[in-house]
């Protein structure tokens, strides 16, 4: 059987097991993709057209790398930030409080002290406060930063690491900060625009206008549904499922960015190209700094803001300790072996219609297996 069809055949097996609705699955190797699979259909509600290459899926957490380090990384670039810098100096508002002295290295590899997640969504609706969008700022976010400064940290910084959205969060207003823009905003014209990289977006909740035009609307019958949200009363599409992001207007720094497979490929392709010294929009040395895993008393398997293989991982048993890669809550994930220059790139619903179903947690080492013997191995 061709190799494409050994894929394929996985993701539909996995569809028929229940893994999730439908799939895509990108696959390139030195430079030359090698494989777009495709199974299943975007909703298990009628219509239910089938998966697409094309298809757009809410990438959850790959926001984080693909958005927020990689903003993160060009503001050090451009020597606006350093590392060992504290939040506090650029998030003036959190001087003096714990959670202001932690660098944004200890953000970047979740050994802050912050707790992985808090409902700020509950809290903002029992205060009765809304996304509100005026000349591109969101009066939300103050609110947002306050609560996370107020959060009592869990261990003491560098302690330990504890996987964290809010310090994600924080990222993202920090790069907002020092850029001067909303963070859909400038990921557009410092990383999507230069990449080629549509459609990969921030769905804002207000439609918002994008340098000084209003971003095209996108076909919704392409973007795969997520959940029956009981929050909101209705099934997501189009809009981010992560329910934190969705309060704040639908961009943040821990989630929101929506996008296919080819287009997280785009924003991949330039850290292997940084990586490894070619042309890129990202310095290699700052990206080879980036994407290794963190010597500290934590243990942990973190690079900053990437995570690296770690046993048992979602990567399977054959990528090499130098790669890189993250996982997205609703079904995605994208991992980066350098020295086989290999990108995988697995976009699905899985949470359609509910998140209870945790299947893929078995799948995604199978199918990482299954790619590495068909295009590497051979």
């Amino acid at each position: 059987m061709a190799t494409h069809q050994v894929i394929e055949a996985a993701l539909q097996s996995a569809v028929d097991d229940g893994v999730f609705p439908g799939a895509v699955l990108a696959v390139r190797l030195r430079g030359r993709l090698q494989c777009v699979a495709v199974a299943g259909r975007l909703s298990a509600e009628l219509p239910g057209f089938s998966v697409q290459p094309s298809t757009i899926y809410d990438l959850a957490s790959l926001t984080k790398p693909l958005a927020t380090v990689t903003s993160v990384l060009l503001q050090i670039q451009h020597t606006k930030v350093a590392l060992e810098d504290s939040v506090q100096e650029v998030l003036v508002e959190l001087e003096g409080t714990p959670i202001g002295q932690a660098t944004v290295r200890d953000l970047l590899t979740h050994r802050s002290g912050l707790p992985g997640w808090r409902p700020l969504y509950e809290r903002l609706e029992a205060r009765d406060i809304a996304p509100v969008f005026s000349d591109g700022n969101q009066p939300v976010k103050q609110h947002v930063l306050n609560m996370i400064r107020d959060e009592p940290l869990i261990y003491a910084r560098g302690e330990r690491s504890v996987y964290s959205d809010l310090g994600f969060i924080l990222l993202g207003f920090l790069v907002e900060r020092l850029s001067g823009m909303a963070l859909d905003l400038w990921c557009e014209e410092a990383i999507i625009r230069p990449l080629r990289a549509d459609p990969l977006m921030f769905c804002s909740t207000a439609g918002r206008a994008q340098l000084g035009g209003v971003r095209p609307t996108v076909d919704t019958s392409r973007i795969a549904p997520t959940e029956q949200d009981e929050w909101r009363n209705r099934l997501l599409r189009g809009e981010v499922h992560d329910e934190n992001a969705a309060a704040m207007g639908g961009v943040a720094g821990h989630a929101g960015l929506f996008g296919t497979a080819e287009s997280v490929l785009a924003v991949s392709g330039a850290w292997l190209r940084g990586y490894h010294g070619r042309e890129s929009i990202l310095d290699g040395e700052l990206v080879r700094q980036f994407t290794t895993r963190q010597e500290s008393a934590t243990r942990s398997s973190w690079a900053l803001g990437w995570d690296t293989p770690s046993a048992p991982s979602s990567s399977g048993s054959h990528f090499s300790e130098r790669s890189f890669g993250h996982l997205g809550y609703t079904g995605t994930s994208l991992w980066i072996d350098p020295l086989c220059e290999l990108e995988v790139v697995l976009l699905s619903n899985r949470v359609h219609p509910s998140r209870r179903n945790e299947k893929i947690k078995v799948f995604r080492p199978r199918i990482h297996d299954l790619v590495y013997r068909e295009f590497v191995s051979t």
